[in-house]
């Protein structure tokens, strides 16, 4: 075999490292071209909800594609209303719901950017709300909504009118009552900011202030969808009920697949004309999604994502140099006493296991909804040996009392 990363050099647009090149996968597994075996933590960054080769992926995929994988969107499918009306009710949305599935979670919200557009326009609002350290995508309108430098000043001017607000209520209430807000798009838990929360009360008085001024509350749960966070929806472990709702990532259990819900009035703002998609829908797509949810929900997955989830936070807590947990279910942030997370991470791989350092001084996890105690425990053994790893690597590291 050649060089797989002279290969990915000479071919492949130069956008960032690749640390294996990987061949084959079963459940938690995964395989390296040299058949090194990994444990795989990070989940495709939080889609293989069912982990690698689940037999419900492999069937659906296998069963439709040998009957009808693709119709232009001037035709539906019984797998795509089989789809909507399966995520209207998972949402909570009523009769009143509306969805349109895509490709991508950057998609749905260019989707769901332009549904606030459709919503301010009759009065003039244009502003958008975001909050520090969100990340809506890489797509032009979605990286407009995206306030981190490192992704967004390339590619400067941006979409106009997007307004960033602190992590707090008093800097919300202070944009609303600047006008002009069309609506505000949020993350329920960060993820790429490295699994934050928000404070306590904020996705509430969100709800209040968007109602109180008509714009939209739009969640973007790209990454905490789908099961998750331990709920269908992260938004419904806080009792509200948003405008629309982005999702993505485990929907498809490794299948490209992405949906905008939307609920009440919002759902009357789009027509012909205003937006559409050539791969969104597919019947391929769609019937992977039903596969996935319909698994999740007939076996009682979530179950198994709210108990891993507390398994696995108490026992990197008593593990050297973490100092604490964020997230719910099973996207869960580990804090770390030392800006060494890239350190940590590499440590992990060298020993077998894919987890992710989203800043310096965190680790995210998000396996799959199916892990048990058998992956749990050799999750804790490689974990442990690359924090030992890397506090060998400084000796002179604080360790917390």
């Amino acid at each position: 075999m050649s060089d797989w990363n002279e290969d990915a050099a000479h071919d492949l647009m130069s956008l960032g490292g690749r640390f294996a090149l990987l061949t084959r996968g079963e459940g938690s597994w995964l395989w390296d071209a040299d058949e090194k075996r990994y444990l795989d933590f990070l989940g495709g960054i939080a889609v293989n909800c069912l982990g690698t080769a689940h037999p419900v992926f492999v069937e659906a995929v296998s069963k439709q594609a040998a009957t009808l994988a693709h119709v232009s969107n001037y035709f539906a499918s019984p797998g795509q209303l089989e789809l909507a009306a399966r995520l209207k009710r998972l949402a909570g949305t009523g009769d009143a719901g509306r969805v349109f599935l895509a490709n991508s979670g950057s998609e749905a919200n260019e989707m769901a950017f332009k549904l606030a557009r459709l919503h301010g326009k009759p009065s003039g609002r244009t502003k958008m709300i975001v909050v520090e350290g969100a990340f809506h995508g890489r797509t032009m309108g979605a990286l407009s909504l995206t306030p981190k430098a490192m992704y967004r000043d390339p590619f400067l001017p941006a979409v106009p009118d997007v307004v960033t607000v602190s992590r707090s209520i008093e800097s919300l209430e202070a944009a609303f009552a600047a006008g002009g807000v069309a609506a505000m798009i949020v993350e329920p838990i960060q993820g790429e900011a490295g699994v934050v929360e928000l404070p306590e009360g904020f996705l509430a008085r969100a709800r209040e202030l968007t109602a109180e001024h008509d714009a939209l509350l739009i969640l973007d749960e790209v990454q905490t969808g789908s099961g998750r966070t331990g709920t269908w929806f992260a938004f419904q472990r806080e009792g509200i009920v948003p405008d629309a709702v982005t999702m993505a990532k485990s929907i498809g259990a490794g299948f490209p697949l992405s949906a905008l819900i939307t609920f009440g009035a919002a759902s009357e703002l789009f027509y012909p004309g205003t937006h559409n998609s050539t791969f969104g829908g597919n019947p391929l797509a769609a019937a992977v999604a039903n596969a996935t949810l319909g698994f999740i929900e007939e076996t009682g997955l979530l179950d198994n994502v709210n108990a891993r989830g507390a398994q696995l936070r108490a026992a990197v807590a008593d593990l050297p140099f973490v100092t604490g947990t964020t997230g719910a279910g099973l996207l869960i942030g580990i804090r770390l006493s030392a800006p060494v997370a890239a350190e940590v991470r590499a440590a992990a791989h060298e020993r077998g296991l894919i987890i992710n350092a989203p800043t310096e001084d965190i680790i995210r996890i998000a396996p799959a909804y199916t892990i048990g105690d058998a992956e749990v425990a050799e999750f804790l053994t490689l974990f442990s040996a690359a924090l030992d790893a890397t506090a060998s690597a400084h000796s002179t590291m604080e360790t917390p009392a």
